[in-house]
């Protein structure tokens, strides 16, 4: 059996109402041998300030992993272990798992939002 780790990648925006702009995200899929980094990355034309990553295990909710309020700011969550991010400029928030491993095959969500306010109750059923 080959060790792979699989990352999806797909788009996830929270807001409501109508959005002229989008949160782009790439690779939109990938295949990856345990032990070598993935770098996803995370782009919004919004010009919103919050940017996050969350991910998803097979059966489960969202957890996050980390967050930025602003640019060079980047919070973690307890899930952060394994991975890493970075905020350089505005639109840009990339992801890399730092070594693969066949316990983070997951889908990765982007998300971009204008307000600041810490969303972290959207996820409070999933704990």
């Amino acid at each position: 059996m080959c060790n792979q780790v699989i990352c999806c990648v797909a788009l996830c925006l929270f807001g409501a109402g109508t959005v002229a702009g989008e949160v782009t995200q790439t690779p939109k899929y990938l295949l990856k041998k345990e032990g070598g980094a993935v770098t996803l990355e995370c782009e919004q034309d919004f010009d919103y300030d919050s940017m996050y990553w969350y991910r998803q295990d097979p059966g489960l909710g969202l957890r996050r992993i980390f967050f930025s309020q602003v640019v060079k700011d980047v919070q973690e969550e307890d899930i952060a272990k394994g991975y890493s991010a970075s905020r350089e400029k505005k639109p840009f928030f990339p992801l890399t798992v730092t070594s693969a491993q066949k316990n983070q095959t997951a889908l990765y969500l982007c998300a971009a939002s204008r307000d600041t306010v810490n969303q972290s109750h959207l996820l409070s059923a999933h704990k």
